[in-house]
């Protein structure tokens, strides 16, 4: 079970670590969050195998935090929670838990729970499509549609462009995206400044006033997944069409 990784989001810090002592007992590899924010930082850094979720947090909803899991890599997700009515049952088997355990509980049957959830993953597998709104990320072909339309993007915009989208709005410095969206070891944070302002033209309805990939003041870059569930109005929709129209018009013209 070492190879076994769980992410235990808990906000009481004593049944927080009562859980993981149990888990760590049986030898699976167990990181602790006792908010959302730590919750996504430990999630985008360890990629568990199963989240065990309190549903009641203290910064925020755990059923809004389990569909942003679900949309993830789609770990299995334990849902704990203090509410055992129906209604509460179902909204968290349809936010995308994958069980539901109703506090108080006995620390057996969590145990067990648990188990019966590891022996329904078998071989890992990557996602292949990630669904953003109105950007959609196909990971087997390497292509991006934004808005309803193919983006072409070079090897290295698409990998930053999924590492910006996976983190879900969590800021990340250009060391960070260094480390997870380029293959080779590069000591230029710099080189995220290029590649972003690349992708920017791409994606941005006015790249000098970007909105989608914002920058942060002192931390480095984030995507902006509030945007993507916005609709563009029609006339911005003609804009952007227009504008990358041209775009390629000038760029054949410059090539003749």
């Amino acid at each position: 079970m070492g190879s076994v990784c769980i992410e235990i989001i808990e906000g009481n810090p004593h049944l927080r670590s009562l859980l993981g002592w149990h888990l760590q007992q049986l030898e699976y590899r167990v990181h602790q969050a006792a908010s959302i924010y730590q919750a996504r930082e430990v999630f985008l850094s360890h990629q568990p195998t199963l989240v065990v979720l309190d549903a009641d947090l203290p910064d925020g909803d755990g059923i809004e935090f389990c569909r942003w899991l679900h949309r993830q890599q789609q770990p299995l997700i334990l849902m704990l929670s203090a509410r055992n009515s129906e209604a509460d049952v179902v909204a968290g088997l349809k936010a995308g838990a994958d069980d539901y355990l109703s506090k108080p509980f006995g620390m057996q049957e969590f145990l067990a729970r648990v188990e019966a959830l590891i022996r329904r993953k078998r071989t890992p597998t990557a996602p292949a499509y990630l669904d953003y709104g109105t950007l959609q990320i196909d990971l087997v072909q390497r292509r991006v549609r934004f808005q309803g339309e193919f983006i072409d993007l070079t090897p290295q915009e698409f990998s930053l462009l999924y590492v910006l989208a996976q983190a879900g709005g969590v800021p990340l410095s250009r060391s960070e995206l260094l480390r997870r969206a380029w293959p080779d070891a590069i000591d230029n944070p710099r080189t995220i400044d290029t590649h972003v302002l690349s992708l920017r033209k791409k994606v941005e309805l006015d790249p000098r006033q970007p909105n989608l990939i914002q920058t942060i003041r002192n931390v480095g870059y984030r995507f902006n997944m509030e945007i993507l569930n916005t609709n563009i109005s029609q006339s911005q929709t003609t804009k952007l069409a227009r504008e990358r129209f041209n775009n390629q018009r000038s760029t054949l013209s410059s090539q003749v």
